[in-house]
């Protein structure tokens, strides 16, 4: 074991003493280990004593740091606001940092408020841009009488409720004084303006420039030569994108993410804040996605950008201003599309996220970045800083972050986690674990949830919320056991963090063919897989591969010029590949091509679904690299091979054919048929061996043999939620992989740890029923310990069942904790261990018996084991039952008390069904939800599985 690596025993660890089993060691916690959480601040109301009090319960819960992410106020707080950046906010920001180190809590910061970046420092100059254009037609000898100006159309978006004309919000928009009550997520005001670029293009060829000769007031002084003629104008204006969700301080114009002076003008807001102040402790800097473009029309321009187009690709754009706007031949449309295109991916890429990287690292800060959504090769845009984040529910989408991560050799891949996860207030911990589950197969190990709002002791229930949000607060019922599922997450972190990835196969990503594309806008974002890539063979095989147990990362072209060979095998980052896959794409980069030319020459596999990319994509010297590409194609000497096609190159070759299982197959990549059994996983490894993280998915409990595709003489099993552990039962098999005996409940996960050498010490228990389950009979008192809005009377019951059955309205309102206790007899038998099954609970349990706490239960299934020794004569059984913040929840609604008291967008609902007349969420025609123990409580007698 490394040295991160320690000896820890806890109640229920399968070790005796201390050292026993020195090879069934728990990887120590660490703060990077335990879950974030994105941590709002509305309105930036923040006070220190607050702070304090705040951020021990959250260190008390488990929570290993928080990110600051500022947002618009609360109603009623405003004279409590604080400027973002201002010095008042710096000194608030000093504190945290302070109490983060003592509190042993890491903080991030956002680098802006809301999203995308942007503020009232962000003036028309670097704001984002778009472009629009015009067309006119003359024949020979004639003059233009209409004027060449763009007359932009009134636009106002707005996040919240109020409504106002473009003539009242003052222009500049920035020197609004109202902008928080205003929300406005888009502005455009009306006007007139002039053209930055007029060309004019023959029917036989010819292009001229007219810009100069065109009058302020738009008059084209210029008359028609020989031929047709189709004048081209172009109009810059602003895209009017403000930053969503700002917070006082934040409210602006989204910045140009294309314009290297635009990020420095825009970082040079947070240097002029920061001096004087100790950010050593701070972490990282975060953006929250980029999302300039979830708007109308898009972000497509940036003023340098013809001069930019002409030093990148080689060729002046203004002579192909048709093709851009798909008036000209297929062929020369999609090539100069892709230049424009490449062009903004180059911009942003560089003069957005590299620049701003670098600025980060100048300060010894780490960036966190989610990248998805850009207008550019997202995979290069996670590549190029510390944390790629992801976020939503899609497994091939948490993939572009993590296989960035992967590639590029980076030991932390995060994901905003459990975004609206369900509906206001019925989320559950037990849904949480699920949802986290599913990033951890889909390569994060860095979870971040979404989210905790800064909420002061004084403010009332349900307290300060954000709309898009699980509610992480301490209101929450839940609050009290959540420490659980932190602890929990921080167990799976410790291995995933401190392992690299045991993929074997490279998908080229063809953002080319994407890119090359015509019709539709100008240009292509990039974010899940579904939307992008419907349709291509790209989808299709990283569908196929998932579902068949084939471990897989994506690859840009930027990223396979660092592959390096040793021997058969493909290095990147810090792992190791077998194969690159070339997915049916059309296009390819000439050199990119050439590298896997060079990659297979010295002894690598590269498999190609259907055939091989038919062309160069782009126009500068294109016929150079059309030749230089299909004299290298010629160079490949291909053989019938069953139903694939062969060519040697070198040490290695090219196969190509039309199953990408058959091709798989060929090349020896490993199956993991675990994934056939209704299992997922996630497959790495470390200096021990390999390890495999598992959740059980199915409807049912999973029991049974499952085989590894890892070479291993035996294993070691981590339960993470219970911190049992021991040495697994294994069996050989012919191929040298290892077959690994699991039980696992319903919703269920845990971690393998292979080893090459055979292990000594406990084995891990299986147990299996030995006989009739007893239940607990008798009464039940139930106790309501804490919650609201007032405390039920004790209730004594002769039959479980949710609580607001029971008579009486308090009840049916209740949101809290509540306490069961009973009395019973020990069963009769010789069995060394029972399973005290809870049944259906609503919605997670603390359980002591005889005045010791033997598990915290989320869900979904509510079984603990339990040793017979721990069993007196005669025993009492107490179980503490919390529900969610519904039931309260909809009491104050029917009473119409009003806690939806926030600016901007205040408080949506998830689901159409529970959108009110006023156009929010609203829980008034709910019936409450059951609470408590629901049915009756058992005890199985269980036996040993030898």
């Amino acid at each position: 074991m490394n040295n991160l690596f320690r000896s820890l025993c806890v109640a229920g660890m399968l070790c005796t003493a201390g050292i026993a089993d020195a090879q069934i060691n728990w990887p120590a916690i660490t703060q990077t280990n335990k879950p974030w959480t994105r941590w709002w601040w509305e309105g930036s109301a923040v006070n220190k004593a607050d702070l304090t009090t705040v951020m021990q319960q959250y260190a008390k819960a488990g929570l290993g740091g928080l990110e600051i992410v500022p947002i618009y106020g609360v109603k009623g707080t405003e004279k409590q606001w604080l400027n973002f950046l201002s010095p008042e906010w710096m000194q608030m920001l000093d504190h945290t940092l302070g109490e983060g180190k003592r509190l042993n809590l890491g903080i991030d910061m956002a680098n802006g408020t809301g999203w995308p970046f942007g503020g009232p420092w962000i003036h028309e100059d670097n704001a984002a841009k778009t472009i629009n254009y015009k067309t006119y037609t003359l024949a020979e000898g004639q003059k233009l009488q209409e004027k060449i100006v763009f007359q932009q159309e009134t636009l106002l978006r707005f996040a919240g409720q109020e409504r106002v004309k473009i003539e009242e919000v003052k222009n500049p928009v920035y020197s609004n004084k109202n902008l928080q009550s205003l929300a406005l997520d888009q502005i455009k005001y009306p006007g007139s303006f002039p053209a930055t670029l007029v060309m004019a293009y023959s029917n036989d060829g010819q292009q001229i420039n007219l810009t100069d000769k065109v009058s302020a007031a738009g008059d084209l002084n210029w008359t028609a030569p020989k031929g047709s003629w189709t004048v081209y104008a172009l109009f810059q204006s602003l895209h009017g994108k403000m930053v969503e969700r700002a917070a006082p301080g934040g409210e602006g114009y989204a910045m140009d993410h294309f314009s290297l002076k635009a990020i420095d003008h825009y970082l040079g807001k947070f240097d002029e804040s920061f001096k004087g102040h100790d950010l050593s402790s701070l972490r990282a800097f975060f953006n929250d996605s980029y999302e300039v473009d979830d708007a109308t029309g898009q972000a497509s321009w940036t003023p340098d950008f013809l001069n930019e187009f002409q030093k990148r690709r080689g060729y002046d754009l203004r002579n192909y201003l048709p093709a851009l706007f798909g008036k000209d031949k297929e062929e020369l449309n999609s090539r100069v599309i892709y230049d424009y295109r490449l062009t903004i991916n180059d911009l942003i890429y560089e003069n957005y996220t590299k620049a701003w990287h670098t600025w980060s690292a100048q300060k010894g800060k780490l960036v966190r970045n989610q990248a998805h959504g850009s207008p550019a090769n997202i995979l290069d845009l996670y590549g190029a800083i510390d944390i790629p984040e992801t976020e939503g529910t899609e497994l091939l989408r948490f993939k572009v972050a993590s296989s960035a991560g992967n590639v590029t050799g980076k030991q932390l891949i995060s994901s905003e986690s459990a975004t609206w996860l369900d509906e206001h207030f019925v989320s559950t911990l037990g849904d949480v674990k699920q949802a986290v589950d599913n990033y951890f197969v889909g390569g994060i190990n860095h979870v971040f949830y979404h989210g905790l709002n800064y909420s002061p002791a004084k403010a009332p229930f349900p307290g300060w919320l954000f709309y898009a949000s699980v509610h992480f607060q301490p209101a929450n019922p839940f609050w009290n056991d959540f420490s659980t599922l932190n602890n929990y997450i921080a167990h799976c972190q410790s291995f995933l963090q401190n392992s690299t990835p045991d993929n074997d196969v490279l998908l080229y990503y063809p953002f080319t063919d994407i890119i090359s594309k015509t019709g539709g806008a100008l240009l292509k974002h990039f974010d899940a897989i579904d939307k992008e890539f419907k349709g291509t063979g790209f989808k299709e095989n990283a569908e196929i591969m998932s579902d068949h147990g084939y471990a897989f990362d994506y690859i840009s072209d930027k990223q396979l010029m660092n592959v390096k060979n040793e021997g058969n095998e493909l290095l990147t980052g810090k792992s190791k590949y077998k194969t690159i896959v070339l997915p049916n794409n059309k296009l390819i980069p000439l050199e990119t091509w050439q590298q896997l030319m060079k990659l297979a020459s010295q002894g690598a596999t590269i498999l190609v679904y259907k055939g091989l990319p038919e062309d160069v994509p782009g126009m500068e010297k294109l016929a150079e690299r059309q030749t230089a590409y299909k004299q290298s194609i010629a160079s490949l000497h291909f053989t019938n091979d069953g139903n694939l096609q062969k060519a040697n190159l070198g040490n290695g070759q090219f196969v190509i054919g039309n199953d990408i299982l058959k091709l798989l197959d060929y090349a020896h990549i490993r199956k993991e048929t675990l994934a056939h059994d209704s299992l997922t996983y996630i497959r790495k490894k470390n200096e021990n061996g390999g390890i495999y993280f598992i959740a059980n998915k199915a409807a049912s409990a999973y029991g049974g043999w499952i085989n590894l595709a890892t070479n291993a003489s035996s294993a070691i099993i981590y339960h993470p939620m219970t911190e049992k552990a021991g040495i697994a039962k294994t069996k050989q098999n012919a191929d040298g992989s290892l077959s690994v005996y699991v039980q696992m409940k319903k919703g269920e996960s845990l971690l393998l740890q292979t080893a090459s050498k055979t292990l000594t010490g406990k084995s891990y228990e299986y147990l299996k029923p030995a006989g009739e389950s007893v239940v607990i009979s008798g009464s039940w008192k139930l106790h309501f310990e804490e919650g609201g809005p007032v405390l039920p009377k004790d209730v004594v019951m002769q039959q479980l069942q949710s609580w607001t059955n029971l008579p009486g309205e308090e009840v049916k309102k209740f949101s809290g904790t509540a306490s069961y206790t009973t009395s019973f007899a020990k069963p009769k038998g010789g069995a060394e261990k029972w399973l005290l099954d809870l049944g259906d609970v609503r919605d997670n349990a603390e359980v002591f018996l005889n005045g010791k706490k033997i598990a915290t239960l989320i869900g979904p299934v509510f079984t603990v084991v339990v040793d017979a020794s721990t069993l007196l004569q005669n025993n009492t059984l107490l179980i503490k039952v919390a529900n969610t913040m519904a039931n309260r929840v909809i009491d104050m609604e029917k009473n119409h008390e009003n806690y939806k008291v926030f600016y901007n967008i205040n408080f949506p609902a998830r689901k159409p069904a529970n959108k009110g007349a006023d156009g929010l969420f609203t829980a008034e025609n709910w019936s409450p939800l059951p609470s408590g123990l629901l049915s009756s409580v058992t005890l199985t007698p269980m036996t040993f599985i030898k």
